[in-house]
């Protein structure tokens, strides 16, 4: 076996290291449309929703000291005829609400 066989199968074999580790780094999240899908049932219990939207890519997320990825989105309703407006963070390996906020 000559050296740059050698050097090249090294290569080769750990810019595959490094994509298959980001590709299962990925799958270890809830998807984001299950997230705001259960979000969304969330908010249909107390009454029909208008608009909503998630981030489809995670966010790094820091509160005091823990440290996650979170999706952010939201949701728009109709109350009483006024039109409310709410955001939301949701933790992405789990799908767990972090927070939900009112936008003024």
């Amino acid at each position: 076996m000559n050296w740059k066989s050698f050097v090249f199968g090294i290569g080769i074999g750990a810019v595959g290291g490094y994509f298959l580790k980001e590709k299962f780094d990925d799958s270890s999240f809830i998807s984001a449309e299950k997230v705001l899908k259960d979000i969304k049932l969330s908010f249909k219990k107390e009454g029909t929703i208008d608009g909503s939207w998630i981030g489809m890519k995670p966010e790094e997320y820091q509160k005091h000291s823990v440290s996650t990825k979170v999706y952010k989105g939201g949701v728009s309703r109709r109350k009483d005829g006024d039109l409310e407006q709410y955001e939301f963070l949701a933790d992405a390996y789990t799908g767990t609400v972090i927070d939900v906020y009112p936008i003024a």
